[in-house]
């Protein structure tokens, strides 16, 4: 059960981080405009010379999918670090309420986490194929973008994890063995 328990505090860990570094950071996008390369990410897009914040007249898709790219990616990682810090807690497992087990809600706020950075991924992926995919011929996905998609596949397995866990720890009550 600790096991579990500890590899999906790890993958938690680790998705968090990467999750916080996908989102501030202005490498979502590499494209070719004028004949320099740029690159954008949630908050400003660059050029060789200078970075720019993100504005509805400026930026190359409207503001309400920033807002809500953002939005989701922000309540990913704060829904992430609440289950790393209910995952801590399920080590102790002085829950004083029979219903309730850490590890479960634990796995629960993983999963909603992984829920939120796959709509703030698709939401991007969508508007920039459909956007770019007709406009620019030379444009690709940078590594802000992939650390978004690795994020989301280490707080999965660490919901998964502390699935396990809590399965564990509800056999083992039910056999008696705790």
């Amino acid at each position: 059960m600790y096991s579990f328990m500890g590899g999906g505090l790890f993958c938690a860990s680790v998705g968090n981080v990467l999750l916080v570094v996908s989102t501030v950071t202005d490498y979502w996008m590499q494209y070719r405009l004028a004949g320099a390369f740029a690159h954008q990410g949630l908050w400003r897009f660059c050029f060789p010379s200078k970075c720019y914040m993100q504005m509805e007249s400026i930026a190359l898709f409207p503001a309400a999918y920033w807002n809500s790219i953002r939005a989701f990616m922000i309540l990913s990682a704060l829904t992430c670090f609440a289950g790393i810090i209910t995952g801590i807690l399920s080590f102790a497992q002085l829950s004083t309420f029979q219903r309730f087990n850490r590890s479960f809600v634990a796995g629960i706020l993983f999963f909603v986490s992984t829920l939120f950075i796959l709509l703030a991924m698709g939401i991007y992926t969508g508007v920039t194929v459909s956007f770019l995919g007709k406009r620019f011929g030379e444009w690709r996905f940078s590594w802000s973008y992939i650390l978004g998609w690795v994020a989301l596949l280490l707080t999965f397995f660490a919901g998964i994890f502390y699935m396990c866990a809590y399965r564990m720890h509800k056999c083992q009550r039910l056999a008696g063995i705790c």
